[in-house]
């Protein structure tokens, strides 16, 4: 059985290398069951899971749902414009009515960073961040290595180059903490406004010209522009910021020639990156990173059930 005793998954910082580790292997397994055909489990028969979403999801939400649902879970989703929290109740209220529904996994998306980790502190339930703010995204990073690991056969050694909004990104974040912790170097490569100020104490190496950021890489991760969390003209246009910081073939020519393509989607292209290398048969791992969301999520629910019973 893993060794991942934690009672929610709020961050990747913090988690050591054999919980890291554990948690690709099992999510691994779920792959390999995934694609035989046999998905339907009772693992959690009997469990509610409740996915609530304070910001829009496709991806992520729909992911959890289907994890919930392979394993056997109960699950509902909660539509925040249509409940109670859009009329004005507290997310501390919230929590209290969310107890009083006896729920055992509370997933949780939020504008503001923090929001899931203070309902961790208020609810029962084992509580999963599926993105806070421009805090983290944990199970983002968990299929992002999944993925890696079963493209490249490691993730020790690897040069990785995260490109665009790093600023706004949690994905970036979890990704950072995940990668440096399993051994890999990471580079952050973007223009001097989308580059956090305290890049640098990451244990990163940071670039502001995109072709010396993607020389040698192993593996190319573009991010989304976050234009919804942007004050101020921190880029002059799409047009320009694809030129200097968007992928295309030109730009992926001096990666490693068996370099991969990643985004967490939803994808802006032409912005951040060329359609026909998104599209790329070999190069891009998209869909697969998709496809690794739903094992990787399985994953997670299925060790955080565990400890559930652990504690009743």
């Amino acid at each position: 059985m893993p060794a991942f005793h934690q009672r929610h998954l709020l961050a990747i910082e913090g988690l050591e290398p054999p919980y890291i580790a554990d948690m690709l292997d099992l999510a691994e397994s779920y792959a390999l069951l995934n694609r035989s055909g046999k998905t339907q489990r009772d693992l959690l028969k009997g469990r509610t899971l409740i996915n609530l979403f304070f910001e829009d999801s496709t991806r992520t939400r729909t992911s959890f749902e289907l994890a919930g649902k392979r394993l056997g879970a109960d699950v509902i989703n909660m539509s925040v414009s249509t409940s109670s929290v859009n009329k004005g109740e507290t997310l501390l209220d919230t929590a209290s009515t969310l107890n009083a529904m006896h729920c055992d996994l509370l997933v949780v998306r939020h504008a503001q960073s923090g929001a899931p980790a203070l309902l961790s502190q208020k609810v029962d339930a084992a509580v999963i961040n599926a993105g806070d703010g421009t805090h983290e995204h944990p199970t983002q990073a968990l299929l992002d290595a999944l993925t890696i690991r079963r493209r490249k056969g490691r993730i020790e050694g690897l040069i990785v180059a995260i490109c665009g909004d790093v600023l706004h990104s949690r994905v970036a974040r979890s990704n950072i903490h995940l990668l440096l912790t399993m051994g890999a170097r990471v580079r952050i490569v973007g223009p001097p406004t989308l580059i956090p100020a305290e890049a640098e104490r990451f244990g990163v190496d940071v670039f502001t010209d995109m072709r010396a950021g993607l020389d040698g890489a192993d593996v190319v991760m573009m991010l989304r522009l976050q234009k919804e969390r942007m004050t101020g003209g921190l880029i002059p246009s799409s047009r320009e910021f694809f030129r200097f910081y968007g992928l295309d073939a030109e730009k992926l020519a001096v990666a490693k020639s068996d370099a991969i393509v990643m985004h967490p989607g939803p994808m802006n292209r032409g912005v951040e990156i060329d359609s026909a290398i998104a599209d790329d048969p070999v190069r891009s791992v998209i869909g697969e990173q998709v496809e690794m969301g739903v094992a990787c999520r399985m994953a997670v629910l299925d060790l955080l059930s565990r400890n559930l019973r652990r504690n009743t």
